[in-house]
């Protein structure tokens, strides 16, 4: 379950792939809702359906980070150069950023009415209100840009991993599959 000096953990693994498939939804969800028409029976359960998903990563984004501060984190392999390794963290640093940014805006463009936050019909989360001029406008925009931005990162993310996979044969990807090498 917890990760290794050598390993990911399972709960790690899971966590990792779940957030990944989230953020691919959430994504799709959002490039699609942005073009709804007024009458679209989807028109505000797309919204609905955007921010409870959303709240949903956002818990599930903590456990991550509690997680990654809480347990050991495997070693770079003896292969990855200082530079992969630098690169490398600083693209997680940039992914983990991005994400609570466009939580945050996400946030401020639901809330900017006054209304909290519906999640499935179980819980609310409380609104703090219209904290600027515009507040549904810039977050808006920030929240777009931001998500194109997370999508660059995910593709350089999988690409790396792809890299090392196929040219470096090494198992970079292959740990986070679970892949345990005997």
């Amino acid at each position: 379950m917890k990760n290794t000096k050598e390993h990911y953990g399972y709960m790690t693994i899971t966590i990792h792939w779940l957030v990944a498939v989230i953020i691919f939804g959430l994504f799709g969800l959002g490039f699609w809702m942005v073009d709804l028409g007024y009458y679209d029976p989807w028109y505000q359960d797309g919204p609905d359906l955007h921010q409870s998903i959303g709240i949903i990563l956002a818990i599930i984004m903590v456990i991550r980070v509690l997680l990654k501060y809480f347990q050991v984190a495997p070693q770079p392999l003896a292969n990855h150069s200082d530079f992969e390794k630098k690169v490398g963290y600083a693209v997680h640093l940039i992914l983990y950023f991005l994400i609570f940014f466009i939580m945050a805006t996400g946030y401020l463009i639901s809330t900017a009415d006054g209304r909290d936050i519906n999640v499935f019909g179980i819980f609310n989360v409380p609104s703090m209100g219209t904290l600027f001029v515009d507040q549904d406008d810039i977050a808006g925009f920030l929240h777009k840009y931001a998500a194109y931005s997370v999508m660059f990162a995910v593709l350089l993310h999988a690409a790396a991993a792809i890299k090392h996979h196929v040219i470096g044969k090494d198992n970079t990807l292959k740990r986070m599959l679970g892949y345990r090498q005997k």
